[in-house]
């Protein structure tokens, strides 16, 4: 197997030193494999992203030092390959339409069954409301659509697991067996009206088309690649290996974002730092 791995930032801000450490590292990574380093821009949300964030994303990581084939594929490019997944999920019986708000999932969900969490990986847990009590057919409506997760995990022969050689928030490595997905995952969405497929579709069919064999992330997203898994196998992609490096904070403790502009690269940048000042900031 080649050796594949990528970064896929989005461009609605500048990049900060947790993304130069997840970059810095699905890199290295490629380079000491004798493989190959893939740019991905995650562009779905329009409303957001910004060209000038691209040309700065673009800049950031040249001066780190990084390379990477050309042209980038863009997800806002990308609108068939999704909507072809979504055909063959529909076909599956495993997606359904949903016209919940957001105040009305937090409503019903305001009394979630007993030992159940409330909130999972993609936020509060959706109680069902729309969920048809069994497969629709006929046309794909164009709507909000979910994954019946109970049905999907129906259609599955063997365990769901990945190869993970970071390690999760609590430490956990090697082969992963996700939790009870019904009730501490639910039913996400995988489609939406504004932006076509959400994150967690667009991701799983981006890595198999670009053949990536290694997913190099924060742990933040340890608990979304249960969901990923499940959508390759019910996809028949291939699953990679999982890499989980721990996440880069501030003084206080927190999380970086990108509304966190005084740990932005282009500031380092603009203060005399050098690429080698980033790496030692960063522990690399």
């Amino acid at each position: 197997m080649n050796f594949s791995t990528r970064f896929a930032p989005s461009p609605t801000g500048p990049l900060h030193l947790g993304h130069a450490f997840s970059a810095l590292l699905a890199y290295q990574a490629a380079c000491d494999a004798a493989g190959q380093f893939h740019l991905r821009i995650d562009d779905l949300d329009q409303s957001r992203a910004r060209p000038e964030w691209e040309a700065q994303i673009y800049d950031d990581l040249a001066w780190l030092g990084l390379e990477w084939p050309t042209p980038v594929m863009r997800q806002s490019s990308r609108s068939q390959a999704y909507q072809d997944s979504l055909n063959i999920l529909w076909d599956l019986g495993v997606i359904y339409p949903c016209s919940c708000s957001r105040s009305d999932i937090r409503a019903a969900a305001s009394a979630p069954q007993e030992g159940a969490p409330l909130l999972g990986p993609d936020g509060v847990i959706y109680p069902g409301t729309c969920r048809p009590a069994t497969p629709l057919t006929g046309p794909m409506p164009d709507a909000v659509l979910r994954l019946d997760m109970a049905r999907a995990l129906a259609h599955l022969s063997g365990p769901l697991n990945f190869e993970e050689t970071g390690a999760s928030p609590e430490g956990l490595s090697g082969l992963i067996q996700p939790t009870n997905m019904i009730t501490h995952v639910g039913d996400v969405v995988l489609a939406r009206r504004d932006m076509g497929a959400s994150y967690h579709l667009s991701v799983v069919v981006d890595d198999a088309a670009q053949q990536i064999s290694h997913v190099i992330r924060g742990q933040d997203l340890f608990s979304a690649t249960q969901i990923h898994v499940l959508l390759q196998r019910l996809l028949n992609l291939p699953t990679p290996v999982y890499h989980h490096h721990r996440l880069i904070r501030d003084d206080a403790g927190k999380r970086l974002a990108k509304r966190d502009d005084a740990r932005a690269i282009s500031t380092y940048r603009e203060a005399g730092k050098t690429p080698q000042d980033i790496r030692q900031m960063i522990g690399l």
